[in-house]
């Protein structure tokens, strides 16, 4: 099996993977309403400079998952269009067109891979398993910590994954994390779904 990871492709959404995750669960989010409709498209070209390395995460704990891996700041692979996660599965990526750290409205976007059949499971293998109330900690710059509660599990097919809607500067702020989901498509090489979970801070 070829490796599998995660992107973010401007027309057919975001691609990661993971099988058969449990059924969906939600908690609307709070989003300011806009005055046009959003591309589906990736938030990099609407010209919004990347956020400064000051407000970068640097780790993300997930303590239902026993995970606690680096985040690395991403954006697009200009070649592909893909979301530019880091080549290390056990690694995380973080958007850095989008929110920061201590951002006070919008979503802080993190991706991960699954698997690779070079190096086994990902950072976010059992990312489809988490269950409302499970905890996310992001730790920013100086070792602070951020922690956030999970609201939130979806999945779409990677045509219909509504980016506006994760990707927004604007409305509550939350933490979106992002992989694959769904059956494996062996001529494709790719799963068919994205796993969005999303999780707002602990009061």
């Amino acid at each position: 099996m070829v490796a599998l990871g995660v992107s973010l492709v401007a027309v057919s959404g975001v691609v990661a993977c993971q099988s058969q995750p449990a059924a969906d669960f939600a908690t609307p989010v709070a989003v300011a309403p806009s005055s046009a409709p959003a591309p589906v498209r990736v938030p990099v070209s609407d010209g919004s400079p990347p956020t400064t390395g000051a407000d970068a995460p640097v780790r993300l704990s997930i303590p239902a998952l026993r995970l606690d891996a680096k985040v690395a700041a991403v954006g697009i692979d200009e070649r592909t269009g893909d979301f530019a996660v880091p080549p290390s599965v056990d690694r995380v990526g973080w958007y850095r067109f989008g929110p920061g750290f201590s951002a006070p409205a919008g979503s802080i976007v993190v991706a991960g891979h699954v698997d690779s059949a070079a190096e086994g499971k990902g950072a976010f293998f059992r990312l489809g398993s988490l269950e409302a109330g499970d905890v996310v900690t992001l730790t920013g710059p100086g070792g602070k910590d951020r922690a956030f509660e999970v609201t939130a599990r979806e999945r779409y097919r990677k045509t219909a994954i509504p980016l506006e809607k994760y990707f927004a500067r604007d409305g509550e702020v939350r933490l979106t994390l992002i992989t694959c989901g769904g059956p494996f498509d062996a001529a494709t090489k790719h799963y068919r779904d994205n796993v969005v979970v999303t999780a707002v801070p602990r009061a």
